[in-house]
This record gives structure tokens, C-alpha cells and sequence, in this order.
């Protein structure tokens, strides 16, 4: 099966070389004169200086322009062309018809070249530009709204979708990535572009354009009122009181991935920009992250930031195999790998607080994929160098934030389940009132219960004040199939647990099932319309149960 993947992958490349070939030869048009204005300079004076060889004119603003200089390339400053200097402040330079003009004007169209050879306007060929940085900004900690709405480009995005909608007559480039591909193609043709590649850039530069109003937008939805204050940006997002009438998806491809989930699937992992989560975690060592990995790993973190005490939560498939809270991190690991220790082979780790020496130390002794934590001390480090293939982590936690699912012809929104269930809000129906230890073990079951696919029920128990699970039953088609899946796959002792369910009992064989494994205690939301049969079934087998008033179903 490898092998007919490689032999189509490489089949598939011929064609698109084979394609890319002929669309270099098609359309070709002269670069003789370019614009430039970026904030990332990026590799844009090597790029400058294949134009100049090629005899193009260099036109530029400010700080691109002095860069250009300082490495001995020949520019006309944008004030030349425009008769006017740059002015409040930067804020206005190329909004001008000699660069617009110049830039939009149909070279095909008489009555077009005779317009701007009527006002002696030059023709624009070439625009390179990319955009301020407004995403690293807006998720700049402290950032205040003036400095952010002062970082919002307003001519550079004005030139690109100019440049693109000219395709025809004239290239945009906003990438530093597309100027080594560039470079080849203007000498191959002799300072000329094809239909091909201006078409190309064209739609990456009213993508680049799209994403940056999305992100401005978005990031706008978020300012105070007062404008000397702070942006909430460390706060979660507050309930979604009103549906948006647009919904805003923004992001950037990262980098692409091998495959997606699996080898025929493509994909790539894309950032939001606010340097938070997994997408934007930083890999510290290992081979290259897949798919899967990503997917399981944001699982893995998402469960750990539940616990205010050292957590580890060892995830298999997106679902937890063992969970544990303990004094230290090595403590937690190793009462989280005890629960199941088969099922841990290969999966991912992820950790609430930083991972030292010894706990590292226990870790490598185990196959794993990927660890994410907060962060490592150098002794973690130096016991992790060993497992070159191992993947580490380094990630700053995200803010809570909306739940976007892409379905067949749109999309889903929902806030984060963010519900919380505290001591003080449960009820207890039963005879028998659960103790103080088995309500701390039930709270505990509750919150990975919510981590878990549906149906899920969740074993724990209590020990030392600190919870760990002991069998998990998830993503079953029913209710009492998940709670005997959790009995079976439990290694440690069932009796005297407690258990979470995600939803109600529909039936009392659930906790029939439940009470066989050996549980005392159950917290679950009820709401069934046989909740007093439910109830019933539990005093006659001397448990005790909890209720939340809140599900927390989890479909993936």
C-alpha cells in the first residue's frame, strides 16, 4: 500500500511539473518596473538584486528603501513618483493615483495607456509588499488599542488587491517564500512572468488580504470600550449571548504536514497568530509532528489544564488511558501510566506543570510520541535528548475560546465547555449521602469524563487526596456497554471507586453495571425520564450518587 502511495505521489509531481513547465512559457509578460514596500524584509534585498541585474527599476518606500540602499542597489524613492513626500507619519505614501494608476491601468485598453501617458503615469509591473504585523501585535500581551489600531496596514493591502486584480499586466508578491522560485523564472524568460505565475500570486495575495481584514475584525470584536485600556486578551470569551451574523475563520498554513490522518489524505497545521495552544506550541526536539499527533496532543492538553494540582494525562487516540493528579509531576505519571499501562505504549503525554529531571527520567523508559508541557528543566532536557524520535513541546496555554466545526456545506459554532461543577452545587438524591473523600473522587471523575468521547464512564478512586483514574469506558453506543468497556479495561482494583457518566442513566442497568464493577458513588447530571427508577436502583444497591444538572457530551 506504501509503495503504490510513493508511486502516484511521484506520478502526480511529473504531471505538475509537466504543467508548471508549460504555464512558464504562457502569457509571458516584462517586468521593467517594481515597486516594493515590506515590513518583513526577509530575503527581499537578494530578490531586488535579481531585478536590478535584469534592468528593472526599483521604486520604494522608507525603510524598504534604505535597506535596498544600504546594499547598494539603485531606488527611486515613492515620493518621486508621486510628487508628494510620505506624510502623517507614514500613514500616507503610495495612496496616490501615480501609484494606482500605475499599478491598475489595462495595458490592452487604448483608452487605458492613454490615460496614464495623459497624466504621465509610469507603469507599475511589479508590487511587492507584505503587510504590518497586526496578529503578532494584537496577541501582544498588554497590547493597548491604540497600538493596535495604528498597526493596521491601510496602503499595503490597498496595492495587493490592486496588483491582483491586474493580474494580466502585473505580478504581486507578498510571500518571501515565492521569491527563489521567482528569481528562476525572471532569469529563465529574461526579466518576464508568465500568465501562470501572476495568476498564482494573484490568489495568494487576495488570500493574504482576506485573512487580514478576518483577523482585524476579529481582533476589534475583543477592544474596550475605553480606549487607554488593555484588550481582554487573557480573558475567556464571553458567552455567545448573539450569534456573529459573519463568521470570521483566520489562519495561516504553518507548515504543511507528511499526510493527514492517514497516508493518502493530505494536510498542513495552520496558526491563528496569537502564539497560544498546540498549533503554536514550540517543538523542542523529535521527528517531524503528524496529523494524528497534533489532534491527540491537543486532547491531551486540553484535559490537563482542568487541574489546579501537578496533573498528567496520557492520551491514546484522543482519549485519556490514564489520568492522575499527585504531589509532583513523577508522582502523577506514574499513578496515570498504572491505569493502564498496555493502552499508554505510543501515546501522548500531556502535563500541567514543568517536567523535571526525574520525572522525565521515568518517562523515557516508556515508547511515546509527543510530550506537551509549559516547559522543561535543563536535567528533563538532557534525559529526553536520548529518545531522538520522541517529540517535546513547549507550549503557552491558550485562552478559552469558541468551538468551530467545518460540516459538508458550512460550519459549526458552540462555546467551550466550560461548565464547572463544584461540591456546593450538587445534589444528592439517594439514602446514602456520599463521604467528603467520595465527593473529591467524583469531582475528579467528572472532569475527565468530560474529556472523554460518548457515551463515556469514567472509574476513579481517591488516594492520598489525589485522584486517578481506574477504567475508562469511552465512545460506546451505550450507556451500560461504556460502563462494562471501563470495568474490562481496568487494571487496579474496582472496588470502593466512584464513577462519572457523562449523561443520564437512561435505564437503571447502567447502574446496575456500575455497581457489579464495584463502585460506592456516582455523579452524573440526571434528567432522565426515569430518574426514580435510577435512584431506586442505587439504594438498593447502597450507593450513593451525585447529580450536576449539566451533560457534558463529547462527539469530537
Amino acid at each position: 500500500m506504501r509503495l503504490e502511495f510513493e508511486e502516484k505521489k511521484h506520478r502526480n509531481e511529473t504531471i505538475r511539473m509537466n504543467h508548471l513547465q508549460i504555464e512558464q512559457t504562457v502569457g509571458l509578460k516584462a517586468v521593467k518596473r517594481a515597486l516594493f514596500s515590506v515590513t518583513d524584509k526577509t530575503g527581499v534585498v537578494e530578490f531586488a538584486r535579481v531585478l536590478a541585474e535584469l534592468g528593472v527599476e526599483l521604486v520604494s518606500t522608507g525603510g524598504t528603501s534604505k535597506a535596498l540602499r544600504d546594499a547598494g542597489l539603485q531606488v527611486k524613492d515613492v515620493a518621486e513618483l508621486t510628487g508628494f513626500p510620505e506624510m502623517l507619519d507614514g500613514r500616507v505614501k503610495t495612496l496616490h493615483p501615480n501609484v494606482h494608476g500605475g499599478i491598475l491601468h489595462r495595458r490592452d485598453l487604448p483608452e487605458h495607456v492613454a490615460a496614464v501617458a495623459e497624466h504621465g503615469i509610469a507603469p507599475i509591473d511589479m508590487v511587492v509588499v507584505n503587510l504590518y504585523a497586526f496578529e503578532k501585535t494584537a496577541a501582544r500581551p498588554g497590547v493597548t488599542t491604540p497600538e493596535m489600531i495604528e498597526n493596521i496596514d491601510i496602503g499595503g493591502p490597498s496595492m495587493l488587491r490592486s496588483a491582483a486584480k491586474n493580474f494580466r499586466d502585473v505580478a504581486v508578491v507578498c510571500n518571501a517564500a515565492d521569491y527563489a522560485l521567482l528569481r528562476e523564472e525572471l532569469r529563465a524568460n529574461s526579466g518576464s512572468l508568465s500568465l501562470g505565475t501572476r495568476w498564482r500570486l494573484a490568489r495568494a495575495a487576495f488570500a493574504v488580504t482576506a485573512a487580514y481584514d478576518a483577523a482585524i475584525a476579529t481582533a476589534l470584536e475583543a477592544l474596550p470600550a475605553d480606549p487607554s485600556q488593555p484588550p481582554p486578551s487573557a480573558a475567556p470569551a464571553e458567552p455567545l449571548a448573539e450569534l456573529p451574523p459573519v463568521l470570521r475563520v483566520s489562519a495561516r498554513l504553518k507548515n504543511p504536514l507528511r499526510y493527514g490522518e492517514n497516508p493518502h489524505q493530505s494536510a498542513g497545521v495552520y496558526s491563528d497568530g496569537s502564539g497560544r495552544g498546540i498549533a503554536n506550541a514550540k517543538q523542542l526536539q523529535g521527528k517531524e509532528l503528524s496529523y494524528n499527533n497534533l489532534v491527540d496532543l491537543d486532547a491531551c492538553w486540553s484535559m490537563a489544564s482542568e487541574f489546579e494540582h501537578p496533573a498528567v494525562i496520557i492520551v491514546k487516540h484522543t482519549n485519556p488511558c490514564g489520568v492522575a493528579m499527585g504531589t509532583s509531576v513523577e508522582q502523577a505519571y506514574l499513578r496515570a501510566l498504572a491505569a493502564d499501562p498496555v493502552s499508554a505504549f505510543g501515546g501522548v503525554i500531556g502535563v500541567n506543570r514543568v517536567v523535571d529531571g526525574t520525572a522525565a527520567a521515568e518517562m523515557a523508559k516508556l515508547f511515546v510520541e509527543a510530550i506537551v508541557a509549559p516547559d522543561y528543566t535543563a536535567e528533563a532536557l538532557e534525559r529526553f535528548a536520548a529518545k531522538k524520535n520522541l517529540r517535546l513541546l513547549k507550549i503557552v496555554p491558550a485562552v478559552p475560546a469558541r468551538v468551530i466545526k467545518q460540516i459538508s456545506g458550512g460550519y459549526l459554532l458552540q462555546d467551550e465547555d466550560r461548565a464547572a461543577v463544584t461540591a456546593g452545587s450538587l445534589t444528592f438524591p439517594t439514602q446514602r449521602k456520599p463521604s467528603t473523600e467520595e465527593i473529591e473522587g467524583m469531582l475528579f471523575a467528572w472532569k475527565v469524563c468530560k474529556h472523554v468521547k460518548s457515551n463515556a464512564i469514567v472509574y476513579a478512586r481517591l488516594e492520598g487526596g489525589f485522584g486517578q483514574t481506574v477504567g475508562i469506558g469511552a465512545g460506546q453506543m451505550s450507556r451500560v456497554d461504556a460502563a462494562r468497556f471501563g470495568a474490562m479495561k481496568a487494571v487496579l482494583p474496582l472496588a470502593g471507586t466512584v464513577a462519572a457518566s457523562d449523561a443520564f442513566f437512561p435505564f437503571p442497568d447502567g447502574v446496575e453495571t456500575i455497581a457489579q464493577a464495584g463502585a460506592r458513588a456516582i455523579i452524573q447530571p440526571g434528567g432522565s425520564m426515569r430518574d426514580a427508577e435510577v435512584i431506586e436502583a442505587a439504594d438498593r444497591l447502597g450507593l450513593a450518587m451525585a447529580l450536576t444538572g449539566i451533560r457534558h457530551f463529547l462527539h469530537g
